[in-house]
């Protein structure tokens, strides 16, 4: 990697971002003044501590104490001192969040065993299970928000969300800063990892408005502990905020991501033993590149090819062909010894010991993604106490994803929001009343288009790399034979309502409705399919309630026991935000869930102390349709604990204890749940290189509620940090994730170990220069993640990165 090419983009960059000092003036007077260069004070609690309000939950500004729902922050500071860079780090800092693999990517936490959904600003993005990894350097603040939204926020997924607010150049107390400040940071670190960085917030003034502006970019370009990855990207955004007049506010910002990488399928060929010591089965798949006669060999496998070759395609359904049935104990030896069946037959074969660092990446494959996210809100203040916002949102993204061992996608979608929040809070000598009325149109334009028919993971044996008999033409490359191809929108008008009661005796209770009227319409492009699906889309107009009830009350001693019941409607999109022509058709589109939640929480010891427990359970109402990648219909129980404890002004300590259980209630209701099969599946195949050329697929039995519980999520997670900054400039980190071992699969052929995690961090501050050095996977703990658990569980695995380096150095001004 040629890293120099990073200074003259930077370069020019920063200087954009210095010549807008030329607009700052120091005039600004501020009730809550910060010290003389704008920033922050950060003591030992590192803004961690859950005293500030957080409208992210319900749109009341309330502390996350005061909150009837199981939340929790990470602040800039937390993620600064513990060099948090990807969404995987928040593990540590918050309960009821793990991830799966998907492919790689960490566009977004699963949140209660379910994939959450990204919100900016408070209001929600498109979906982004892993077309990108979600940015989160530029964030002030990342609210993490277990079970579905409020519904002020509209339609949301049963899991939860995460909420990225960004900087901006107002203080704690509201006002605008006094003076600009900034800092620029290069991160370097193990396999060439090179990430620069620069933020500068402050006053403005043009003629006689004054305004705060904050704007920040991001350079990326880093190679991989991966062979055939590398991850290029560049991250740009601002924000404004200006009082136009002394009842008038307006912000107004946006943000671009251009990254360039790859998914990761991960190892291939799974079997306990690859798990356990590495072992890899070898061999070379028969070459079907230039088969048809009269055509040359050009190095890729087309569909037509295999098709010639084995008409169907190489994903062989049940035992049928040996007089079986759907399920894999029914297939044996004899199902690929005769026939055509013997192209499914690898050549070469035997075993060897597998590095972790060859996956299914191939070297051309990749995942490019273009993102824009903008926004402008107007507030207007009487002088009576109401207050009227207007919240204008777009987000945008145009995706392509190539995967050489068969799969390839791409999105074109983009969405408009516009929602008014009108607030009004009464006070008496009863108590605190406060009252929202929304209305809102959200319009979502979608084209999307994906192959998944002719996935072959294990035709490439990574110890040689993709070859001809493994490197398949993919759709997007010949723009032809897609699985599905569709391109619609949806308008949904909708109407919301929330109180918020708060008695002086201690009692608060909230209520909140809200109705979505939504249309769709999606149609397919049969002439770019492989297939006539039998109809050319269809179109649909529905109606869904949401609501919620949450009481709490303030005990003695700082305690708030709390309880939540919430039903929240859905609408069921893809990876792309598509809609499916099908369950539009079936008017099986929009769906529900119910929440039970109840807990307590408590601040103690002047505020210095934070503690919380909850217990819930919450389930789609109808699951007769679901995306089985990013909208699951599930059942979820389970119970989150957290505190953190600001001892002093040095020490900081925070611990968290998930225990969840999900369940698939699709397969239960249908007593089986379709898979890819597993070498480990096939328990009646003595070889499973009779096969490995293709791929078996079939039905995975539900036989209980067990059988459907959702594979690669822990029962049991706990995670600990601390850290302790000395008055000298020192300061040292340390978190530690620990997590019970988990099945690949829903048929639960492969177990993968459970594993403890530490990071280990020291950073040094002497007047305007911060150096950090993180060590993460500090003990090098061999560990896995399961990768969609249900259809790929038993067939791919991504094996983690071992040990690594992390050094920042920071020059703040």
């Amino acid at each position: 990697m040629q890293h120099g090419r990073l200074r003259k983009p930077f370069l020019a960059v920063a200087t954009g971002l210095f010549c807008c000092t030329a607009l700052t003036s120091p005039a600004f007077a501020a009730d809550d003044e910060e010290p003389a260069n704008g920033e922050i004070v950060v003591t030992g609690a590192l803004d961690a501590l859950p005293v500030a309000d957080v409208g992210s939950v319900f749109g009341f500004e309330k502390t996350l104490v005061e909150t009837p729902r199981s939340a929790s922050t990470i602040s800039a500071e937390q993620m600064e001192r513990f060099g948090i860079t990807d969404i995987y780090d928040l593990v540590a800092q918050a309960p009821g969040t793990f991830t799966n693999s998907f492919f790689g990517v960490g566009g977004a936490l699963d949140i209660r065993g379910t994939p959450g959904e990204i919100y900016f600003r408070g209001v929600r993005r498109l979906d982004n299970p892993g077309n990108y990894p979600t940015p989160i350097g530029a964030s002030d603040r990342i609210d993490i928000v277990r079970g579905p939204a409020s519904p002020i926020f509209g339609p949301s997924k049963t899991g939860g969300y995460m909420n990225f607010v960004p900087k901006s150049a107002r203080v704690k107390g509201g006002s605008l800063m006094s003076e600009p400040a900034g800092q620029i940071s290069f991160t370097g670190g193990s396999w060439e990892k090179a990430n620069l960085s620069a933020n500068i917030r402050g006053p403005g003034k043009l003629g006689a408005q004054e305004f705060g502006y904050s704007l920040y970019a991001e350079l990326e370009d880093s190679g991989s502990y991966y062979d055939n990855m590398s991850t290029k990207q560049t991250i740009l955004q601002g924000s404004f905020d200006a009082d136009v007049s002394s009842n008038i506010r307006i912000e107004f910002g946006g943000q671009y991501q251009n990254y360039k990488g790859q998914q990761n399928g991960g190892w291939n060929r799974l079997t306990q033993d690859l798990v356990d010591n590495g072992t890899y089965i070898t061999g070379t798949a028969q070459s079907l590149d230039g088969i048809i006669p009269g055509t040359v060999a050009d190095g890729q496998m087309s569909q037509e090819e295999i098709n010639y070759a084995f008409p169907g395609g190489l994903s062989v359904f049940g035992g049928f062909q040996c007089g079986g049935n759907v399920f894999a104990s029914s297939i044996t030896d004899a199902c690929y010894n005769s026939g055509d069946y013997t192209l499914l037959n690898l050549t070469n074969t035997g075993t060897t010991k597998l590095s972790r660092r060859k996956t299914l990446t191939g070297k051309d494959d990749r995942l490019d993604n273009r993102s824009t996210t903008l926004y402008f809100d107007t507030v207007f203040t009487s002088d009576g106490g109401l207050e009227i916002k207007n919240q204008a949102f777009y987000d945008s993204y145009e995706n392509i994803n190539e995967n050489t061992y068969g799969f390839s996608q791409f999105h074109d979608s983009w969405v408009f929001e516009d929602k008014i929040v009108v607030s009004k809070t009464f006070e008496n000598n009863a108590g605190k009343f406060s009252f929202q009325l929304s209305p809102s149109i959200r319009y979502t334009h979608f084209k999307h288009g994906e192959d998944f028919n002719y996935e072959y993971f294990h035709r490439v044996d990574l110890t040689v790399g993709y070859t001809p008999a493994s490197d398949r033409l993919l759709s997007t490359e010949c723009d032809c034979n897609y699985t599905s191809y569709v391109k619609g929108h949806y308008t949904d008008l909708a109407f919301a309502g929330l109180v918020d009661l708060d008695f002086n005796f201690g009692l608060d209770v909230t209520l909140g409705a809200r109705y979505d009227h939504i249309k769709g319409v999606s149609n397919y492009n049969i002439a770019k399919m492989e297939s006539d699906p039998g109809f050319s889309g269809a179109s649909d107009t529905d109606g869904a309630w949401s609501w919620s009830a949450s009481a709490s009350y303030k005990l003695p001693f700082g305690l708030i026991p709390y309880a939540t019941i919430a039903r929240q409607s859905v609408v069921i999109a893809g990876q792309g935000a598509e809609l499916d022509p099908e369950n539009l058709a079936a008017g099986t589109w929009i769906s529900a869930s119910k929440l039970y939640e109840g807990g307590i929480k408590g601040s103690f010891l002047d505020d210095s102390l934070y503690a919380a427990v909850s217990v819930y359970k919450q389930e789609r109402t109808d699951y007769s349709a679901q995306s089985i990648t990013v909208n699951q219909a599930v059942q979820t129980k389970g119970l989150e604990a957290e505190f953190r404890w600001a001892v002093d002004d040095h020490l900081l300590v925070t611990g968290a204890y998930t225990r969840t259980k999900v369940y698939n209630l699709t397969a239960i209701e249908n007593g089986t749940l379709f898979s890819f099969f597993g070498i480990e599946d096939l328990v009646n195949v003595s070889d499973p290189t009779l096969y490995l050329g293709g791929q078996p697929i079939g039905l995975v039995p539900i036989n209980s509620k067990s059988d459907a519980r959702r594979a690669g999520i822990p029962t049991n997670l706990y995670s600990l940090t601390a850290t302790y900054g000395f008055d000298n400039g020192l300061a040292l980190s340390a978190s530690m994730v620990s997590v019970d071992s988990v099945y690949s699969g829903q048929s639960k052929a492969v177990k993968l170990p459970a594993y403890t995690l530490f990071d280990l961090g020291a950073s040094y501050e002497t007047g305007p220069w911060l150096f950090r050095l993180v060590v993460k996977n500090a003990t090098n703990e061999k560990y896995f993640r399961a990768n969609f658990t249900e259809l790929f569980g038993s067939t791919i695995a991504l094996p983690e990165k071992p040990r690594s380096f992390q050094g920042t150095v920071t020059y703040k001004f």
